[in-house]
């Protein structure tokens, strides 16, 4: 797919409607065409490609603060969003679909579960060209601010094969102390979290846990979570072994 000046944009995430991520996606987004937000009612994450059988989905119009974008909150999942705007909210069929910018990486094993990731694979499982985008936090956006319309026109150009999504993890740092991009990154074989859980005993004898994560501090050369932890944004690409492989 190359790039061409007005497409059409869905844009889904799995931090919900209301996330400063995906407002800040749709408001880059505007400088590439028609944007559409179809995103989770309530905050979604590590939902994978799952999707909604045995309840209702609620679809709700939405007033959003970026000028000139469509947007609807949905009951469901990030998979759901995807499935909801292309069966009964878009009139045509989207160029693209942008998922995130997710709050936290999606790199390593943490791919594996991320609603971000599973948005873009239903959109991709569906056709289209679809894009994975996080970042390390919500609170800094100077680095994303000043590449993400280079790196989306870039990739675009690629010829990227349709059982694969793009995967850009940005550093989250000033922009002054982002060292550029690194390309061709593969996932490291561990998560960006590590899993601690603090348990709590009950009296009946259950317990319960919460996930808290501690941050590793290194990873093998090559990988994305080693590219971020020396502030470099991550670019690469995440095969969906179902799809086999297809041309553009």
């Amino acid at each position: 797919m190359l790039f061409r000046s007005q497409m059409r944009i869905l844009i889904v995430n799995d931090d919900g409607i209301k996330a400063p991520g995906i407002r800040k996606l749709a408001e880059l987004s505007m400088q590439l065409g028609e944007v559409w937000v179809v995103a989770p009612k309530s905050q979604c994450s590590a939902m994978s490609q799952r999707i909604t059988l045995f309840e209702d989905i609620e679809v709700t119009p939405e007033c959003y603060d970026v000028d000139g974008v469509r947007a609807y909150s949905v009951g469901g999942t990030p998979a759901d969003c995807v499935k909801v705007a292309l069966e009964f909210l878009m009139p045509e069929k989207p160029d693209v679909v942008f998922s995130g910018i997710n709050s936290g990486y999606n790199t390593g094993i943490d791919i594996l579960y991320s609603g971000t990731v599973g948005a873009a694979m239903e959109a991709l499982a569906n056709g289209i060209r679809s894009f994975a985008f996080s970042n390390k936090n919500d609170t800094s956006w100077e680095t994303v601010d000043a590449y993400f319309i280079s790196i989306v026109k870039e990739l675009l150009d690629e010829n990227l094969s349709m059982d694969r999504i793009w995967n850009v993890n940005f550093p989250g740092c000033k922009l002054s102390e982002c060292k550029g991009i690194l390309r061709d990154r593969i996932p490291a074989k561990h998560q960006f979290y590590q899993d601690d859980y603090v348990r709590t005993n009950h009296a009946d004898g259950s317990f319960s846990l919460r996930s808290k994560g501690v941050m590793t501090e290194k990873a093998e050369e090559g990988t994305d979570i080693s590219a971020l932890l020396n502030n470099f944004i991550s670019i690469g690409s995440v095969r969906c072994a179902a799809l086999g492989y297809q041309k553009d």
